[in-house]
C-alpha cells in the first residue's frame, strides 16, 4: 500500500524552529545564500543544538510505537537541500525519527502544508506562518530566543494555549477594542451561553485530544499530553471560554483567568513544552520562561 499520513497528527516545522541555527542565520542575513551553504556544508557532521520546539517534538514523536504511528514530524524549510542533509543528520544524531523534509531554497513553504494535511506550522518566518494562518492552518511563528523547555515533566507533552484568536475567534476581541473594558464584559455575560466561533488553533486542540485517547484506548502508558488555557479573561468573562470548551467537548486539565496579570511566572511554573499567544506583549513576557510562538490572528495582528 502506498504511504499516507491519514489519522496521524502532522507537525510541519521549520528547521531554525527545532535547531538552534541562529549563529548561521546571521550569516545568512549578512550575505548570501551561498556564503551561508558554504557554512553549512562545512557543519555537516556537526550537530546543531536543540532549538525553541525541540522538546515538543521530540515529546509528541515519543507518542509512536511500533505498534501505531500517531504523530508524523516534517521539515518545511526555506533552507537548501544541501542544508538539510545537515538538519537530517542532526535530527538523527538527537534520537529524533524524521524521515520527510521539504526544502525550498528561499521560496515560502507554506504551500506544502496542503498535502501534508498539517495539524501545527512553526516557523521563525513570519510570512510563512501568516499565508499559513490564511489557509486554515494552526500555526506560529517561534521566538528562537525564547527559553528551552525544562525536563521536570519527561512523561507529558506540555502546551498552553491563549484563549481569544488562538482557541476562539476574537469577536470578544474585537469588542474590547471597540468599546474597552466594561464593553467587553457586558457582551460576554450577556453571551454567556452562547459558544465562541472556533479560532485559529481549535483543530490542534481536537488533535491533541485525541492523540491523548488513542493512547488511553490502546491502554499504553507513557507519554501524556496535558493542556491550559492561559487567558488575560477574568470573572464574570471566563464562564463564556468554560462554556464553549464545553459544547466542543474538549476538557483543558488546567485554566488560569488572569484578569489582565503578566502571564511569563504563571507560565513559568506550569513549564509547558511551548506556549501559543496572539499578542506579542504577551509572547515577549512569557519568552524568557518558556518556548513561546506568536501566533499573527485577529484584529490585534492585521496588517496596515
Amino acid at each position: 500500500m502506498p504511504a499516507s499520513l491519514d489519522g496521524q497528527l502532522v507537525v510541519a516545522i521549520s528547521s531554525r524552529a527545532l535547531f538552534d541555527f541562529e549563529e548561521e542565520n546571521r550569516v545568512f542575513e549578512g550575505a548570501d545564500d551561498r556564503a551561508y551553504m558554504r557554512l553549512q556544508q562545512e557543519r555537516l557532521d556537526a550537530p546543531a543544538r536543540p532549538g525553541v520546539a525541540f522538546s515538543l517534538v521530540r515529546k509528541l514523536l515519543a507518542f509512536n510505537t511500533p505498534e501505531a504511528a500517531r504523530v508524523e514530524v516534517v521539515i518545511l524549510s526555506r533552507n537548501d537541500p544541501v542544508t538539510g542533509m545537515r538538519v537530517f543528520r542532526s535530527a538523527r544524531h538527537h534520537g529524533l525519527p524524521i524521515e520527510r523534509g521539504v526544502f525550498t531554497r528561499g521560496e515560502s513553504p507554506w504551500r506544502y502544508l496542503r498535502p501534508l494535511q498539517a495539524n501545527l506550522f512553526l516557523s521563525a518566518n513570519e510570512a510563512d506562518v501568516r499565508s499559513a494562518l490564511a489557509t486554515g492552518v494552526p500555526a506560529a511563528r517561534v521566538l528562537p530566543h525564547a527559553a528551552r523547555a525544562g525536563e521536570a515533566h519527561p512523561h507529558e507533552v506540555r502546551i498552553a494555549f491563549d484563549g481569544d484568536a488562538v482557541l476562539f475567534s476574537d469577536e470578544a476581541e474585537q469588542v474590547f477594542q471597540q468599546g474597552g473594558l466594561d464593553a467587553f464584559q457586558r457582551h460576554e455575560v450577556e453571551r454567556a451561553a452562547t459558544p465562541l466561533p472556533d479560532g485559529p488553533f481549535k483543530p490542534l486542540l481536537v488533535a491533541l485530544q485525541a492523540l491523548q485517547q488513542s493512547r488511553a484506548e490502546a491502554g499504553q502508558a507513557g507519554m501524556r499530553v496535558r493542556t491550559a488555557l492561559v487567558t488575560a479573561r477574568g470573572a464574570p468573562a471566563h464562564e463564556r471560554a468554560l462554556r464553549t470548551l464545553m459544547q466542543w467537548g474538549i476538557e483543558v486539565d488546567e485554566a488560569m483567568f488572569l484578569g489582565g496579570l503578566p502571564k511569563g511566572t504563571f507560565l513559568r511554573e506550569f513549564e509547558p513544552d511551548f506556549f501559543f499567544d496572539d499578542q506579542t506583549g504577551h509572547v515577549d513576557n512569557a519568552a524568557p520562561h518558556v518556548p513561546s510562538g506568536h501566533v499573527s490572528a485577529g484584529v490585534r495582528n492585521q496588517e496596515p
